[in-house]
């Protein structure tokens, strides 16, 4: 934006030097003409003066001598001829030529000839002047000098080469005041395109400072620091509320079920006991609800502060915690990663949030006998997780919705779930600054990818997809399935 600025200036400029310098060019180039064109009819006037005697006497006297020290002293030919055109007395370096001819003709009709009108510095040719030798009105004969132009072609060189030097000069300054003022002008806008993005990737601290620029803009910038306050503000209130809300609910919850649970040893009828035993999954089902929110509200509020953490070794550690529950529903869960670290840069605890959703939700809805497959693998320059099951997958249409907040497929209402497991993954790969792609595999079942990029310091290695770890042999040796994440978090900045 600063370069189309500072070329229309520039444009501008060179259009008003144009306009300016142009006719001040022709105008040199004509005052240097006439003076010559004045002083050559001075000349010839005097040798027209001085010829009338010796046309009138048929003797050139000393006709001869002068024009051979007007030549010898000036460098200019001249020539004086009578009325049928023979010469007189002529210069020792006279040569005639066209030009010569048009003006002994114009001469000889009695009216002065000059020519060229202007002298160009790319022209050539001399500067010819004709006067007619009058005697009482009758014509006798006439006076031709031819100078030559180029002392006066310099000087129009010489002139219009300091108008060009002038007009570099005001261009150079032109372009060193635009590119100032550009700067001046457009230094806000293009802080506030930063501040945008760096709020778009999550930073909903950074603000633009108000003292920049014109009066104009810096109104702009503040009503921006005001408007970006105002939506952190309102953001912060609703996260607030919701995990406020949350855990608020918790106490009276436990307390409702406590008391729900001390009705049971005094219930006989069977459907009371069938419907107690309702009550208390509900109340169970609430808790659940409650925990997912203040996660949600939890992983909204980080401020993407980024760390590095080996994705390979995160997958084993909840590969291996996941794996008892996976036994007890008869599924198989296996692991794929390479030998070698797969370092990502993540906001603190993604990868193991987003594996214990997605991992939950493949093992309860595989079913007996399915199985669930977790790679690690280096994609497109960052670290590629997928999670692959064998269940009854989605449509289209449910992939679409699957992240919507409390969203859960008609056929899967009783299950257990809040229907923000897929919501808390999305918010958390995006602080990431990764992505989240679902889509439906044959014969049957969901694939659920995630990507984050690999930082600079730890470049992403290389993964063999085929390489399967039983998660048996994972459990058994603590070193690849530690109880904790084994990779340090380095704390980079943003």
């Amino acid at each position: 934006m600063r370069r189309r600025l500072v070329i229309s200036y520039l444009l501008l400029m060179v259009l008003v030097l144009l306009a300016l310098e142009t006719p001040l060019a022709a105008t040199l180039a004509t005052r240097e003409t006439d003076r010559v064109r004045a002083d050559r009819l001075a000349d010839a006037t005097r040798f027209a003066s001085l010829a009338r005697p010796a046309l009138r006497s048929g003797a050139p006297g000393s006709l001869g001598s002068e024009l051979r020290a007007y030549h010898q002293l000036y460098g200019i030919g001249a020539v004086v001829v009578d009325r049928e055109r023979r010469t007189v007395a002529a210069s020792a370096g006279w040569r005639g030529g066209s030009g010569s001819a048009v003006a002994l003709d114009t001469a000889l009709s009695g009216q002065q000839f000059s020519a060229p009108e202007l002298v160009w510095p790319w022209a050539d040719g001399p500067v010819v002047v004709a006067v007619p030798i009058n005697d009482g009105g009758e014509v006798l004969g006439a006076v031709v000098t031819a100078t030559p132009a180029d002392r006066v072609r310099r000087t129009v060189t010489t002139w219009w080469l300091l108008l060009a030097g002038i007009g570099m000069v005001a261009v150079l300054a032109c372009v060193l005041t635009a590119f100032g003022l550009a700067g001046w002008v457009l230094r806000p806008v293009t802080e506030l395109d930063a501040v945008t993005h760096e709020i778009a990737e999550g930073r909903r601290t950074a603000r633009v400072r108000p003292r920049l620029g014109p009066p104009e803009l810096r109104r702009l910038a503040a009503s921006f620091n005001d408007m970006a306050d105002a939506v952190s503000d309102v953001m912060d209130r609703q996260r607030a509320f919701v995990a406020h809300a949350s855990h608020q609910l918790r106490n009276p919850l436990t307390a409702l079920r406590l008391r729900v649970e001390e009705l049971g040893p005094g219930l006989t009828d069977p459907d009371g006991r069938a419907e107690h035993r309702l009550a208390l999954e509900e109340t169970d089902r609430l808790a659940q609800v409650l925990d997912a929110l203040l996660t949600l509200a939890r992983a909204e509020r980080a401020e993407n502060e980024r760390v590095v953490v080996d994705a390979a070794a995160v997958a084993a550690s909840r590969v291996t915690a996941w794996q008892p529950l996976a036994r007890h529903r008869s599924v198989t869960l296996r692991l794929a990663v390479g030998t070698t670290p797969a370092y990502a840069r993540t906001v603190p605890t993604a990868i193991d949030q987003s594996l214990d959703a997605l991992i939950d939700n493949a093992v309860k809805f595989s079913g007996t006998g399915g199985e669930v497959t977790v790679t690690v693998r280096r994609e497109d320059g960052g670290i590629a997780v997928e999670v692959r099951d064998t269940g009854p997958g989605m449509t289209q249409s449910q992939l679409g919705q699957a992240t919507e907040r409390f969203w859960r497929a008609p056929e899967v209402q009783n299950v257990d779930g809040a229907g923000l497991g897929l919501t808390i993954v999305a918010v958390l790969v995006d602080a990431s600054a990764g992505r989240l792609t679902m889509r439906a595999v044959e014969p049957r079942g969901l694939a659920a990818g995630l990507w984050f990029p690999a930082p600079p310091a730890h470049p992403a290695e290389a993964v063999d997809p085929a390489e399967a770890v039983d998660p048996a042999e994972a459990a058994a040796d603590p070193a690849p399935a530690p109880a904790v994440d084994p990779a340090p978090a380095v704390v980079e900045p943003r």
